[in-house]
């Protein structure tokens, strides 16, 4: 049992698990200097298929969630995938949001570990000895920097005005 327990981990890992799809808000641009909430969405997943002549029927569901934001800062292990924000919400700080301190691109990654169970031929569901991890594919952020200029004039007065 040992031995195709370690095999059922193995094919768990190799499995092409869906990490699910990272999003952020506001996307997919945000302001340097601001907070950017981003969270997963990504969801329970099963898949069939033979070991040593058995028909295997694995349930995975993620069980944790780490951020790799482009820019060297990392967020997590977090137990949650974090969740989206109202409009007007956008901004606040959340668990899983980040503030960028430079503009560019910013490629935005997800690392989601999983947790599964399988059966054997139908038989009684028994955990998997261990985890696997699999990545989301990385979201581009550009970071910009807004400017406040204050001027003199309004266009109405003088239509040709810097601004205007």
């Amino acid at each position: 049992m040992d031995l195709i327990a370690e095999d059922i981990l193995q094919a768990f890992r190799d499995l092409p698990i869906n990490a699910g799809e990272v999003l952020g808000q506001p996307a997919p641009h945000t302001l340097r200097g601001a907070e950017t909430n981003f969270y997963a969405d990504s969801g329970e997943q099963s898949a069939d298929f033979e070991l040593h002549g058995q028909e295997i029927h694995l349930e995975a569901h993620p069980v944790q969630y780490e951020w790799n934001y482009g820019d060297g800062a990392r967020g997590g292990p977090f137990l949650f995938p974090g969740g989206p924000l109202q409009e007007g919400e956008w901004g606040t700080k959340t668990d899983t949001s980040h503030i960028f301190e430079e503009t560019g691109d910013f490629a935005v990654g997800l690392t989601v570990t999983y947790r599964a169970t399988y059966t054997v031929n139908g038989g009684v569901v028994i955990d998997v000895p261990g985890d696997a991890a699999f990545s989301a594919e990385p979201v581009t952020i550009s970071v910009w920097r807004s400017v406040v200029n204050n001027f003199a004039d309004n266009c109405l007065e003088n239509p040709n005005g810097a601004g205007c």
